[in-house]
């Protein structure tokens, strides 16, 4: 066995039923699978706990397993390896990283927080250690708005990389904040048209919108929010039809949820297909899962220098959370 271009190289015997082997794996050394609401859905399906940034990162904190795997991109590894040094994290693939975290590199945001001294620091979860030990709180999607809300209104604040969810911010709480300017590749390639000729053609149906994507398709969202509330919405709502604008690996959960209604996804800009995929998160397969936990690798590693300064502002996000 070797760890080449980011995942485990080695035979898989033919015919092996991978989602049995799995189980017994997890079973066998006391592993743990959390899993994004993005991947594909037969990872969710073998995941003991499946969630957005936050509810895993909760969910992190509390195991006493001796191996998580962390089903997702890779700053998720990191987030977990950092709340949890002390356990060995796996990951599926160490390629599955994301456009929006490398859209922010360590060095420039030190640099721009130079040019904005006396700033409070304020980075989505969406980032990398290094990104989140120069941040003074770590926030998603789904608890953004209240982490902002909770400090003083006069009080400076830079925000990154996510210029979409910070100008929604801005927008919703009549804050200034500055911000970097970076964006997920993912939510800024929906197609405010192809979304509207879909409500033509489902005028009952509910426009659900992450805050990620840019601000002509929030507008004629229906609901505006982070994954988790988008599902929470659809399965509360009294509509039977939603078209739903975020990553469409969201859909398999809403449809295990609500198995009576219709999710339909909405459709990038550039592109003839009818959903909007994260290439990263698809990076994580029942084949390369099986591999990870027999072969306990690749693993994520954090350096130690880097580990207690990212840790505290996620421990802050946590306890507003």
């Amino acid at each position: 066995m070797k760890v080449e271009n980011g995942c485990v190289v080695a035979p898989v015997p033919d015919g092996i039923d991978l989602k049995e082997e799995i189980l017994r794996l997890k079973k066998e050394k006391n592993a743990i699978i959390l899993a994004h609401y993005y991947t594909v859905g037969e990872i969710q399906d073998v995941a003991d706990f499946v969630g957005d940034s936050l509810a895993l990162a909760q969910i992190a904190e509390r195991l006493d397993n001796d191996i998580i795997v962390m089903c997702g991109v890779h700053f998720m590894g990191e987030t977990v390896k950092i709340l949890c040094p002390d356990k060995k994290v796996l990951v599926p693939d160490l390629n599955a990283g994301c456009s929006l975290a490398d859209s922010c590199p360590a060095p420039e945001l030190e640099k721009f927080i130079k040019e904005h001294p006396g700033h409070t620091v304020v980075s989505y979860v969406n980032t990398s250690a290094a990104v989140k030990a120069l941040t003074d709180i770590v926030v998603t999607s789904g608890n953004a708005m209240k982490v902002i809300n909770s400090l003083p209104e006069d009080e400076k604040i830079i925000f990154g990389p996510d210029r979409n969810l910070g100008n929604y911010i801005n927008a919703e709480t009549g804050r200034d904040m500055v911000l970097w300017d970076g964006a997920c590749h993912v939510h800024e390639k929906f197609s405010l048209e192809k979304i509207l000729e879909l409500k033509r053609q489902h005028p009952e149906a509910k426009v659900l919108v992450h805050p990620e994507c840019p601000a002509p398709v929030r507008l004629v969202a229906d609901k505006v929010g982070s994954t988790a509330v988008l599902l929470k919405w659809a399965t509360e709502s009294d509509a039977d039809e939603f078209i739903v604008a975020t990553e469409s690996g969201i859909l398999h959960e809403m449809k295990r949820k609500c198995p009576g209604k219709t999710f339909i996804p909405a459709p990038p800009e550039d592109s003839t297909c009818a959903c909007n995929d994260c290439a990263y998160m698809k990076l994580n397969t029942m084949r390369k899962l099986y591999l990870t936990l027999l072969h306990e690798a690749p693993e994520v590693h954090v350096d130690e220098s880097i580990i207690d300064r990212a840790r505290r502002p996620i421990t802050r996000m946590l306890s507003l959370s």
